[in-house]
């Protein structure tokens, strides 16, 4: 999964338009006639980056955790699935996914910088509730879903906020290519939550902690490649 997650990240590297950037705004009041103000302050550049290395960012975060723990982390790896617990994915998770959602936000029209640190923020707290609900769960006899519950509302937030600018475009409508990403990521981001439940409440498979790792591993590839080939796609157009 390390090598799959690099070589994409280096196929995009290597061809990427470095001329199409993400810009990032910020905008502070003006209380020079008193307070509060009566206007909003106008937005102002605060920098850019380009699009494309941005895209091979999250995928490169991927393919250093997964290289990290098949090589020198590997016994640390082991420990922590033997306890039902993997926290080097919530940690990747809390990055590369927070990252993933920057991207998908700026697509929708969110260009405030503070805004969109907010919304990386919150969604890396829904991955490391993740993290809680498993550490939790070690000594508990039943299963405490408390952690779970505040990590889908922590990353129910984002996506309402989303869906705002997303639908609240006008004089027109964001490129084919967005609704896609739109439906196919929160389609993902449920799939992972889906698969918690499934662990935890031990249905079929899902018995097994490590049937669920291996379909979190396969989740994070498949979610990843398919934000990042349309985001890609979509920017080489």
């Amino acid at each position: 999964m390390g090598f799959f997650h690099f070589i994409q990240a280096a196929i995009m590297l290597a061809i990427a338009k470095y001329d199409v950037k993400m810009f990032f705004t910020t905008s502070y009041i003006d209380a020079s006639g008193g307070f509060p103000p009566v206007g909003a302050g106008t937005p102002e550049l605060f920098f850019s980056v380009p699009l494309g290395p941005m895209v091979a960012v999250f995928l490169l975060m991927s393919a250093i955790a997964h290289l990290s723990v098949a090589t020198f982390g590997y016994k640390w790896y082991v420990d922590n699935l033997k306890m039902n617990m993997n926290k080097a994915r919530w940690f990747e998770y809390a990055l590369s996914s927070s990252f993933m959602l920057v991207v998908i936000a700026w697509l929708c029209g969110m260009f405030d910088f503070v805004s969109v640190m907010l919304l990386f923020s919150l969604n890396a707290c829904m991955n490391l509730f993740g993290y809680m609900m498993e550490l939790h769960n070690q000594k508990t006899d039943k299963t405490d879903w408390t952690a779970f519950i505040f990590g889908c509302f922590a990353g129910l937030i984002p996506w309402v906020a989303l869906f705002m600018y997303f639908l609240g475009v006008t004089g027109g409508s964001p490129p084919t290519f967005v609704y896609g990403i739109m439906i196919s990521i929160a389609f993902f981001f449920n799939i992972f939550a889906l698969n918690m439940v499934l662990q935890y409440k031990k249905v079929g498979k899902w018995k097994d902690y490590l049937y669920g790792e291996r379909f979190y591993i396969i989740l994070s590839l498949v979610a990843k490649t398919a934000l990042a080939w349309q985001v890609f796609a979509g920017t080489l157009v």
